[in-house]
């Protein structure tokens, strides 16, 4: 492999926007400066049972109309231990299914190269729904994954060099009856579902050294992805501090700046930068390569569906008759996902509108996470976003 291990990490740290940026783009600033003001105002934190008041003294109107609802320690324990067995570990859970489902299919499928036509196309159907998988799983921004930079081994995405291109075909030539064990010591670049796509989608067949990669690929990923749900279902508890929840709300505050992250890194690496909405284009379209953006950005936006409608959550928010936030999120999904139904499967060729159009969908998420919903839960907004908060 001719990229250096340890230049390779640190470009890995850097594309994955480890190190952010202050700069914001100059159309977006005010509108953060009010989310940023409105979630001030309105979200101090709360201990233990205790709601958050909103300052009496903000001339926000958006602020004063926020109601933090009460959420006892124990109601707080049972949503967090909900989201931990039904949320988070289900979603390692099925990717790590996807991954030995791709490993399986290319054994078979491999076994005589070179592999092309309905064989090729069985498994590039597969990697999509693999790396769905993993958009899905996305919404854990911290625990195990992050911890131990697993995320970018899995998908090393923004790849703003464009180093996976060079760096699977290079290792492919270098070592063409490549091991999963070999591999596992590799740099991030070449390994995961950046390193699969580039394998099954790049080539018009696979020969024996390609087959070689896709079978290593998929099966260091999915031992990857099971050493993190094993994890989380071994540690659950302190990962989202569920035994804390009479003395603070950290588990409470990591999850829900872990959705907000979503939205934020989505609607920036993934739509703004690549498409050029604000300026020069910079990195490239998730699963660009497979042409298949569309699938990703979907995968996010029905988990994050799924985690704003949760019934455990809405009967939290709705303990308080005056709140609207629930429905109110629930709209705006439901409007940006329509929206991105009547685009095509690679948002690249969409009009420039309509990408626009979607990129102030998602503004409009993350404004109503902000300042309506996690002032509503008593929480405050994390400083780890890319949307410069």
């Amino acid at each position: 492999m001719k990229i250096n291990h340890v230049l390779a990490m640190a470009l890995s740290a850097l594309s994955a926007g480890i190190l952010i940026s202050c700069v914001k783009p100059a159309d977006d600033n005010n509108a953060a400066e009010v989310d940023r003001q409105v979630a001030q105002d309105s979200a101090e934190p709360k201990t233990g049972e205790n709601a958050a008041a909103g300052d009496s003294s903000s001339t926000n109107k958006n602020a004063e109309k926020i109601v933090a609802v009460d959420i006892s320690a124990e109601t707080e324990k049972t949503y967090l231990t909900h989201v931990a067995n039904d949320m988070v570990i289900p979603a390692y859970a099925d990717a790590a299914k996807q991954s030995d489902l791709l490993h399986d299919l290319a054994q078979k499928h491999c076994q005589k190269a070179p592999v092309s036509g309905d064989e090729l196309q069985a498994l590039r159907d597969q990697w999509l729904v693999l790396a769905q998988a993993w958009a899905s799983a996305e919404m854990v921004n911290f625990g195990p994954a992050t911890a131990s930079m697993s995320n970018l081994y899995i998908n090393y995405y923004p790849d703003e060099r464009g180093l996976v291109h060079g760096g699977v075909a290079d290792l492919i030539t270098a070592n063409p009856a490549l091991t999963a064990e070999q591999l596992a010591n590799e740099s991030a670049v070449v390994q995961g579902i950046p390193g699969l796509e580039e394998a099954l989608y790049a080539n018009d067949s696979l020969d024996a050294g390609q087959c070689a990669y896709v079978m290593s690929a998929s099966s260091a990923l999915g031992t990857r992805l099971k050493d993190i749900e094993k994890n989380w279902q071994q540690n659950a508890i302190k990962l989202l501090a569920i035994d804390k929840t009479a003395e603070s709300d950290q588990g409470l505050n990591q999850w829900f700046n872990s959705l907000l992250s979503l939205v934020e890194t989505m609607k920036s690496n993934a739509i703004e930068q690549p498409l050029g909405l604000s300026g020069k284009a910079k990195g490239h379209l998730p699963a660009a390569t497979a042409g298949q953006s569309r699938a990703i950005i979907n995968a996010k936006l029905a988990t994050l569906n799924k985690a704003m409608t949760d019934p455990v959550l809405t009967a939290i928010l709705g303990s308080n008759n005056e709140n609207t936030v629930a429905d109110t999120l629930s709209t705006a999904l439901a409007d940006t996902t329509a929206l991105l139904a009547q685009m095509p499967e690679d948002l690249a060729t969409a009009d420039k509108a309509t990408q626009q159009e979607l990129y102030d969908h998602l503004t409009n998420i993350t404004r109503l996470i902000k300042s309506q919903l996690i002032p509503t839960l008593g929480i405050r907004v994390g400083f780890n976003s890319t949307d410069g908060d």
